[in-house]
């Protein structure tokens, strides 16, 4: 059980690094079969296109910085 714990908590710790290496294929992958992405920057949201062209959507409340453990209301 203790080390199945430890597994678990292992793959926990990687989690972060491994998903922001799969988002930013996936976000290349769109971006070079000639689609856009939306990104979210400093309180806007953009539509960036593969020519590296940035379209402003809107304007969005700025993020709100969560510490671990805490819980939070969803609006």
């Amino acid at each position: 059980m203790a080390d199945q714990a430890k597994s678990i908590e292992q793959l926990e710790t990687q989690f972060p690094a491994v998903s922001g290496s799969a988002f930013a294929a996936a976000r290349e992958q769109i971006l070079a079969s000639g689609q856009s992405v939306l990104q979210s920057e400093q309180g806007c949201i953009y539509e960036v296109f593969p020519d590296g062209r940035r379209v402003l959507i809107k304007q969005i409340a700025p993020p709100t910085h969560a510490v671990s453990g805490s819980k939070l209301p969803i609006q």
